[in-house]
């Protein structure tokens, strides 16, 4: 039986006057898109060009929601109250899943951003507040959302319990602790810049269901997605290597979809 896994980078993240990343060769690369939807990054044009670029590829197209943080693109922890996690998310997404809509498509899942996914991982009360948002959400959706979030994180649980359909990601680039947790961004490896190195490690998470830490501790974890930062200046030439080292290995890339 061919293996498989859905391949999905953050994008639309330029706003303004501001480029952030090149979307276009990454949706060929990918299947499934996460859109910012305007708080930590992206605005309403950027979010509708992204928008019919990802329908014109065939790539689902998914909310990034974070905190109202553009300085700091979303990467900053903030002091937010479950209530109000909940409000921004159903926001966002109502926004995205309006200009979706519009062009023709619709928004499929929902995948937090930066230091609100962050939390959301660790933190059971933010974790339900995003499930929770994610479920009221469904209705300007247009139907079902899957929640992607990070793989055995408290977000998974906390999805499970609402009865939300739940897809555990890893990413291709980032460094984990010994609680596979990602390793914050400070630490001088938390970034995986290289292409070979991050193939691999792809691969043993795909293939053998497991995660190496930073410290060279073997954890067990359930890969649906695999997740590219769409922001880094060599994330397409990484993206494309993963997608080469996947096809090499007898692994399909496929919709989010077809992992749920």
């Amino acid at each position: 039986m061919t293996l498989q896994i859905n391949l999905n980078s953050d994008l639309g993240e330029a706003f303004g006057a501001w480029p952030m990343g090149d979307d276009e060769a990454m949706l060929d690369l990918v299947a499934t898109a996460n859109i910012a939807c305007g708080f930590h990054a992206g605005d309403p044009l950027v979010m509708t060009r992204t928008v019919r670029a990802a329908l014109a590829k065939g790539v689902g197209i998914g909310a990034h929601p974070g905190y109202p943080d553009l300085q700091g693109f979303g990467r900053r922890p903030m002091t937010l109250s479950a209530e109000e996690i909940e409000a921004i998310i159903v926001y966002q997404v109502g926004a995205l899943a309006g200009i979706a809509g519009a062009c023709g498509g619709r928004v499929g899942h929902v995948k937090p951003h930066g230091a609100l996914n962050n939390l959301a991982a660790v933190d059971h009360d933010a974790a339900l507040a995003v499930a929770r948002a994610v479920a009221r959400s469904a209705g300007a959706a247009g139907g079902g959302l899957v929640l992607l979030a990070p793989a055995g994180s408290a977000m998974v649980a906390a999805g499970r319990a609402l009865g939300l359909t739940v897809a555990e990601e890893v990413y291709a680039d980032r460094a984990y602790d010994d609680d596979a947790n990602l390793v914050p961004r400070s630490h001088p490896r938390a970034m995986i810049g290289d292409a070979a190195e991050a193939a691999a490690n792809v691969l043993r998470m795909v293939k053998a269901g497991t995660l190496r830490s930073i410290n060279g501790k073997e954890i067990a974890c359930r890969v649906q997605s695999v997740s590219v930062h769409g922001d880094d200046p060599d994330a397409v030439a990484l993206a494309r290597s993963l997608r080469g080292g996947l096809a090499a290995a007898g692994v399909a890339v496929v919709p989010l979809a077809a992992m749920v």
